[in-house]
């Protein structure tokens, strides 16, 4: 099979860290745009890229992309695309659609348009006039973005931040490919200590250990590509293996996870189970007053309540003070902390050393990150 076009799809805010994902899995000329990368590889990239991607939320095929001003227009041109040669006769095509800043503005006239047209290209194809989709499932999104309609087929089915370990979460829980993404942007490696003081049910935690012993995301859960025919079994196969081959399942850890709630702490430890990674965490009660440590250097990754997590607005500035307080004890230790609290700086007590705007679902937020010293070499961990 020629080279397919790709496109990895991510939260606005963490287009770079997919970017730099892809790369790292040896993918380059990457065109990178708001919410999504795109990008031409060989078909087994679509396996590599959902078990390994931490913070895309989707890997998409991009089928076409033209101009569509009026419902012919989309007609044509999308039965004109080579749908054929990735839907079989007995396929199941749903579509889906978006539509911004387009004269094409009713979704729903788009995606019947769309079905319609990608019928007639199958029926020319397979000779038939009605089509059961009883197969596999072959989700298509056509988006349109100022009049520019893109058509993809979606190969990964539920969204990459089902890892498979969280059955069950506490309230508001953090999104794993966010989790993730923080943890990447903090360049924390696991001979380094890393605490979250808010760990909940441990999601910042469990992605940290992932990524400390090279475990991909996706290696405990199935991929709606998987059934195409058109993606041969042997390279999901040499995909799967090559996760376990590269899996540092020895690699020692030194991460906590502190919350005050003993009931989401014991969801956490399930997670973990549920993970993979049973005891290469240390859950513990603790409330964040009593946060230390013996070693000199290390990280704290954490996603403090906010907003109406936690109350009234001096719950909030009590706490933020009292996390500057504690933090600051530590004071060669790096600190990142994802809030969108607008005045946590003030309150914390010192302005970051860089700060980040990210998304968690719908709510904007800021990645507030404090660099400690560099540790010696020699002293890395202690």
């Amino acid at each position: 099979m020629r080279k397919i076009e790709i496109i990895a799809t991510t939260t606005f805010g963490l287009e770079a860290v997919a970017a730099d994902e892809l790369r790292n899995l040896g993918y380059e000329d990457l065109k990178v745009e708001n919410g999504k990368i795109t990008f031409f590889a060989e078909a087994d990239a679509v396996c590599r890229c959902n078990l390994w991607l931490r913070t895309a939320d989707r890997v998409r095929i991009k089928i076409g992309e033209f101009k569509a001003e009026t419902f012919d227009d989309l007609f044509e041109q999308t039965k004109a695309l080579p749908w054929d040669e990735w839907i079989p006769v007995d396929g199941n095509f749903p579509v889906e659609g978006k539509s911004i800043k387009s004269k094409l503005f009713s979704v729903s006239d788009c995606q019947a348009i769309v079905k319609k047209a990608i019928v007639e290209k199958m029926k020319q194809k397979y000779k038939v006039g009605w089509f059961e989709e009883t197969g596999a499932k072959y989700p298509i999104e056509v988006a349109l973005l100022n009049d520019i309609a893109t058509l993809t087929i979606d190969t990964s089915g539920p969204g990459l931040h089902k890892r498979g370990y969280r059955k069950i979460g506490s309230y508001a829980p953090l999104k794993e490919t966010l989790a993730a993404a923080l943890v990447l942007l903090s360049r924390w490696r696991p001979d380094t200590e890393l605490i979250d003081p808010f760990c909940g049910s441990g999601t910042i935690p469990i992605e940290a250990a992932l990524i400390g012993q090279n475990i991909a995301p996706g290696m405990n859960r199935e991929f709606i590509s998987e059934h195409w025919p058109v993606i041969p079994k042997q390279y999901w196969r040499n995909a799967r293996k090559e996760t376990h081959d590269l899996a540092r399942f020895d690699e020692p850890l030194h991460i906590r996870g502190t919350d005050i709630d003993e009931n989401v702490l014991k969801i956490a430890r399930h997670n973990e189970e549920e993970a993979g990674i049973e005891g290469q965490i240390h859950f513990q009660r603790m409330p964040v007053s009593e946060l230390s440590s013996s070693k000199k250097y290390g990280k704290i990754i954490c996603n403090p309540p906010y907003g109406e997590r936690l109350g009234n607005t001096q719950e909030i500035t009590a706490l933020y003070r009292e996390i500057g307080k504690v933090f600051a004890k530590l004071d060669t230790w790096s600190f990142y902390i994802l809030t969108a609290y607008g005045d946590f700086e003030k309150t914390f007590g010192k302005a970051a050393s860089k700060k980040r705007k990210l998304y968690n679902g719908d709510i904007k937020v800021d990645y507030y990150q404090y660099f400690g010293p560099r540790p010696p070499r020699h002293e890395k961990g202690l």
